[in-house]
């Protein structure tokens, strides 16, 4: 299995913009290999908010179809030249290759 994790802060009261913008139908749960997308929202009292995106593949080989794929090689097109949103602070990813995974005992 083979991991992309996306981190976005926002600043306090934006997290749910980033969610519903990950959390929308999109072009990504036809592909070939992806596994799941878990959107995440750490628990804070006040202040900056932080949100983490995991998407999961079969295998490195179907991210990197993904990556290279038409489709989404034209959704990043679409965004060129546009700012970022105001509320996002700052934003990071990284991709991982699972090593370990634990199930439930029967």
């Amino acid at each position: 299995m083979f991991v992309q994790m996306k981190k976005t802060i926002v600043t306090e009261g934006n997290a749910e913009q980033v969610v519903s913008k990950f959390s929308k139908e999109g072009l990504i749960e036809k592909q070939e290999g992806f596994t799941d997308l878990s959107v995440m929202v750490k628990k804070v009292r006040r202040g900056n908010e932080e949100v983490i995106v995991l998407i999961r593949w079969e295998s490195e080989e179907y991210w990197k179809k993904w990556e290279k794929s038409e489709a989404h090689i034209a959704g990043h097109k679409a965004n060129l030249g546009k700012t970022k949103p105001d509320y996002i602070v700052e934003s990071a990813g990284g991709l991982y290759e699972v090593k370990a995974v634990k199930q439930p005992a029967k």
